[in-house]
């Protein structure tokens, strides 16, 4: 069962869409669940709402039919300022040099998680039965920028993330250098993948965006987190066709015991 409701940004001055995803049994039990935020929520669960250029999304609801988790997934929908809401920084000369990014974007990031952590988390921990304290984060391209923005500065919140293709390039700088400040042994799991042809034919750029990652992992594997994985996807492309291929297992992964 999927319940959509408009949810106000406050420092964006505007309502959001939000979807919520209850498990299989959640109407036959009185049991309570963890909690899992995922970005793009328009992009989730089925085609026919999906945002994507090729109109498709990550099939979660016909997924989640077939292999039930005990799980509530809440997804917030993006919007045109996608860009801008999920860096938490404007770009730096990374995606600039080395991705010709030459427009500015970004910026908007600490104000989009801060309103996850400090209106949304309510509502939702409100409205439905969740274990407050079991709170979880996935994010594909920016959206695992993100994600893995929010454990940096929410470790004792988002305590499992995933990143799917993160496009960290866009805040490169900024995101190494918090990485590196931080102290993440709260976080439980943290899983991160990335292909070798994002970029499709352009394999300058598939491997500038693989490195990127790689930097990063380099970074994280020095903390103490419990349990990290990382994976490099031959032959995978940054589109919605590889990384529903992916998001099985990363979700088996993520809620694992």
């Amino acid at each position: 069962m999927i319940e959509v409701f408009p949810v106000k940004i406050t420092a964006f001055n505007l309502e959001r869409t939000i979807r919520v995803h209850l498990p299989e049994d959640y109407q036959k039990f009185d049991k309570t669940y963890p909690v899992l935020y995922m970005h793009d929520g328009q992009n989730l669960f089925s085609n026919e709402d999906a945002a994507t250029k090729s109109g498709q999304s990550l099939e979660l609801k016909k997924y989640l039919e077939e292999h039930p988790l005990d799980v509530i997934i809440v997804g917030i929908d993006s919007t045109e300022e996608r860009a801008n809401e999920l860096c938490p920084w404007e770009n730096g000369a990374f995606s600039r040099d080395v991705f010709g990014r030459t427009e500015t974007y970004g910026g908007k990031g600490k104000d989009y998680v801060d309103f996850i952590v400090n209106e949304l988390k309510p509502v939702i921990d409100e409205k439905y039965r969740t274990i407050v304290d079991r709170t979880f984060m996935v994010g594909i391209s920016l959206g695992g920028l993100i994600s893995v923005y929010a454990a940096c500065t929410y470790p004792n919140i988002f305590t499992r993330i995933a990143g799917i293709s993160t496009a960290f390039y866009a805040n490169q700088e900024k995101m190494e250098e918090l990485v590196s400040s931080v102290n993440l042994a709260n976080v439980e799991r943290f899983y991160l993948d990335c292909g070798t042809t994002e970029a499709g034919e352009d394999a300058v750029i598939s491997e500038n965006f693989l490195q990127s990652n790689e930097k990063v992992v380099n970074l994280l594997m020095e903390k103490e987190v419990k349990n990290f994985r990382f994976e490099v996807i031959t032959g995978a492309k940054h589109h919605y066709d590889d990384f529903k291929k992916r998001i099985p297992d990363v979700l088996q992964y993520l809620l694992g015991d």
